[in-house]
């Protein structure tokens, strides 16, 4: 008798298996904003999809009465370049820290428990003091989502630098490999995949990060506009953005393992392994 955990589904199946959560989620919510708008056709709670439709045709192709611009695609571009700007810092910032605590014991003695307690400080908690010292320009925005994921990237990091076998280490000073050539020759590229991984993990965070301050201080960004219109309960704005916002973060995690996998197939080919 085959049992359950030794069946493999087809790549269809895969895809098929895949899609029926959604597929089940989209029906339910037909099914639910059918009931609600005969009982209330003025209902907000739940609008129709054709309401999504007119409501994102009308931000994404007509262009603002006020401004004459795409609201949607402004909301798009502002957003994701505070997003990237902030993640590549961070990364930037978490390499540098992450390797040299990791490869020598004296910077690591000195800044770990430092990065350790800046790692505990809820980022939002501060978010008030960043408005203060940074104004509510965009570098406020940014440094919220640098504030908030370098610490766990430094970290990180750290670790997996400790983790590579001490071996490699001890050959390469045997060579006559110095300080510098062992971490930039030898750690540098074994940590580089690793702080892919970092990144696509600290997706999430930093997302929350920049909807917190765009929905604060701000003139447009996605999180402006959902919290903008939230006061009119215009879900068929909300929901559209919050799908949109999902979508954004599932491509640009596609895209950083697909350019992890190009760049490093032996660290995926030895993930396999293990």
């Amino acid at each position: 008798m085959r049992r359950l955990l030794n069946i493999q589904p087809s790549t269809a199946g895969k895809l098929a298996l895949g899609a029926l959560p959604f597929v089940l989620t989209l029906i339910i919510y037909v099914w639910v904003s059918d009931a609600r708008l005969n009982v209330n056709p003025n209902d907000k709670l739940m609008p129709a999809l054709s309401s999504f439709v007119h409501a994102i045709h009308t931000l994404a192709f007509e262009p603002s009465v006020r401004t004459g611009e795409y609201l949607f695609w402004v909301d798009t571009l502002a957003s994701l370049k505070r997003l990237f700007t902030g993640v590549g810092i961070a990364a930037l910032a978490g390499l540098i820290l992450g390797l040299v605590n990791g490869a020598i014991p004296m910077v690591r003695a000195n800044l770990s428990p430092y990065i350790t307690v800046l790692s505990l400080i809820p980022p939002m908690a501060i978010l008030p003091i960043l408005f203060i010292v940074f104004g509510l320009d965009e570098l406020s925005k940014v440094m919220l989502i640098v504030i908030g994921i370098t610490p766990f990237l430094i970290r990180d990091l750290q670790a997996k630098t400790l983790e590579l076998p001490h071996e490699q280490l001890i050959k390469a000073q045997t060579l006559g490999a110095s300080t510098w050539l062992v971490v930039l020759r030898v750690l540098l590229p074994q940590i580089l995949p690793r702080l892919i991984e970092g990144m696509r993990l600290s997706l999430g965070a930093a997302w929350l990060f920049l909807i917190a301050a765009e929905a604060i201080a701000a003139q447009d960004g996605l999180g402006y506009r959902i919290f903008l219109v939230r006061r009119y309960l215009s879900m068929d704005i909300i929901l559209p953005y919050v799908v949109w916002i999902t979508l954004l973060a599932f491509v640009t995690d596609w895209v950083l393992r697909k350019i992890s996998v190009r760049a490093f197939p032996w660290f995926h080919a030895q993930s396999r392994g293990t």
